[in-house]
């Protein structure tokens, strides 16, 4: 038997909870995600972490570029914003707590969940995930009790995870977020994002392995 037959294809998904092409990725990668699976492939989340820990407001002109790239993704792919966030919220450039609400998800195999939760409260309900309190909210709807949730988020352990998973991922063949990197035979290869057609990726890794 050939070690390519008994080698285990393994797929990263490098993303940020805050991350908007991520969020415009979404229907196309849970396509590709599920058809991977059925496959026999295995897919591991992995976190990139686009912004550190900030309480600053977020500078206007980052506030207005964001803004148009909300209105440029939904051009592209037709994804839904509400873009009352930026009326109502108090945007900060700070994805980090995202990021170490993911870790905690993870613990409990709920690290997609966890971040669907995120999404949907900053791209449709114009909440800040920035902020404790968004996060814990999202926590609790997913089955996370609140005070141990509070109590990891503010473990220094859960920072250094966070900070040897981003120093992992940026030791990958990655540009920017949401990236697909496969892992099969020793060889570690990015797989090029299409974000409308799954079947272009699927077929650019079952080719591989």
């Amino acid at each position: 038997m050939t070690s390519k037959m008994n080698s285990k294809p393994k797929l990263y998904y490098i993303y940020d909870p805050m991350c908007s092409w991520c969020w415009g990725y979404a229907p196309t990668w849970h396509k590709l995600k599920n058809a991977l699976e059925e496959s026999g492939i295995t897919v591991k989340y992995k976190l990139g972490g686009l912004a550190p820990d900030s309480d600053e407001p977020m500078p206007e002109e980052m506030q207005v570029f964001l803004e148009q790239t909300w209105h440029k993704i939904s051009a592209q792919l037709g994804t839904v914003f509400n873009y009352d966030f930026w009326q109502q919220c108090q945007p900060r450039r700070s994805t980090y707590p995202a990021c170490r609400a993911a870790l905690i998800a993870r613990e409990h195999n709920l690290e997609q969940a966890m971040l669907q939760g995120i999404q949907t409260a900053y791209y449709l309900e114009a909440k800040n995930p920035s902020d404790l309190e968004t996060l814990t909210d999202i926590a609790i709807s997913i089955g996370l009790g609140s005070t141990e949730f509070i109590k990891q988020m503010h473990n220094e352990k859960l920072n250094q995870k966070l900070m040897s998973e981003i120093a992992s991922t940026r030791q990958l063949p990655i540009q920017g977020f949401p990236s697909l990197v496969l892992v099969h035979d020793n060889q570690v290869r990015p797989i090029q994002v299409d974000y409308q057609n799954w079947q272009a990726s699927y077929q650019d890794i079952i080719n591989d392995v």
